[in-house]
């Protein structure tokens, strides 16, 4: 099991959040350090450290974060314009809570991704 994050105290209540969707599966809500004019992240309640960590038992709750993003696209009005998820994974690959989260980012034009 994960050790205890933000995230997990987010979804305990214990931590306040401006949360835009909850449901029995995830809880989404705006980031604190926007990176656009949209940017809310899709957090799963049952703790999973990261993507890099996901099991085949995982298959149905990972398509879960990716329609309930699709869905806050749509509540958000960028779904048509265009957006971006991302899940970061492992420290290399940019993730600083250890707690699997998508970023729903959108707003604006964000262009291609760099890529080394």
């Amino acid at each position: 099991m994960p050790a205890e994050t933000v995230f997990t105290r987010i979804i305990r209540g214990e931590v306040p959040a401006d949360i835009v969707y909850s449901d029995e599966i995830c809880v989404a809500f705006r980031d604190i350090h926007p990176r656009a004019p949209t940017h809310i992240l899709v957090v799963p309640k049952r703790p999973l450290a990261g993507l890099q960590e996901a099991t085949a038992a995982d298959e149905q709750m990972l398509g879960h974060l990716l329609v309930v993003a699709r869905s806050i696209a749509a509540r958000e009005r960028i779904l048509h314009r265009g957006f971006r998820c991302v899940i970061n994974c492992g420290r290399d690959g940019g993730q600083q809570i250890p707690h699997l989260h998508i970023h729903v980012l959108g707003g604006r034009p964000l262009g291609p991704m760099a890529v080394p």
